[in-house]
């Protein structure tokens, strides 16, 4: 009897040990099922997963749930990847007020985008009409060297012409000319007296010839 008291007053510690333990193991296994506060928690509890394919389908709720990453000095970040832009947000999720200027960022940058297309696309137009301009010029340089060189033939003026201009000088001459001037009688007044002296001079006669 001695012995079997003996025993139990010292299994009494152990048993109350065993209780206290039993609750706090079952309490820490209580903290562990709940719901995961962010996308790294919710991934440390994919990790404890049975299977590769289990593990890989956590992973992909997880991603799904959560939008934000921690940062490392605390806070979350948003990755877009549609802008490739990351953006500060409070929680593991954006709030509304976060979300709409993230989506106005988005606008905006669609609109610089289009822009900047635009621009790219005038730009390679115009490349593309120097380029062929400057094929032109090419082309036309070597037509111009593999042709002969051409050689400019003289044109005879007409002497019809010559005389015509000669009449025409000559009449312009004498509509130039002032009436009762010396220099525009004395032409006439030569040949006047040219006249006088065929009419008086006698015509010499021939030689009679020798028999």
């Amino acid at each position: 009897m001695s012995s079997v008291i003996a025993w139990r007053r010292a299994a009494l510690p152990v048993v109350a040990l065993a209780g206290l333990v039993l609750p706090m193991s079952h309490g820490h296994a209580q903290w562990w099922k709940r719901a995961p506060v962010d996308f790294e928690e919710c991934a440390d509890a994919a990790e404890k997963a049975a299977t590769k394919a289990e593990k890989t389908t956590a992973l992909a709720e997880c991603n799904a749930k959560f939008a934000g990453r921690r940062k490392a000095g605390g806070g979350y970040t948003y990755y877009d990847f549609l802008q490739d832009r990351t953006f500060d947000i409070a929680g593991p999720n954006p709030t509304p007020e976060e979300q709409k200027k993230i989506d106005q960022s988005y606008t905006t940058y669609l609109a610089n985008e289009r822009r900047k297309n635009a621009v790219a696309e005038v730009t390679a137009r115009q490349q593309r009409e120097q380029q062929e301009q400057q094929l032109q010029q090419i082309a036309l340089r070597s037509e111009a060297e593999k042709a002969p060189p051409r050689v400019p033939v003289p044109v005879e003026r007409p002497k019809v012409q010559q005389a015509a201009g000669s009449d025409a000088r000559s009449r312009t001459k004498g509509a130039n000319c002032t009436k009762g001037a010396f220099s525009c009688e004395w032409p006439r007044l030569s040949e006047g007296l040219n006249e006088l002296k065929k009419l008086f001079s006698p015509t010499p006669s021939k030689p009679a010839k020798k028999s």
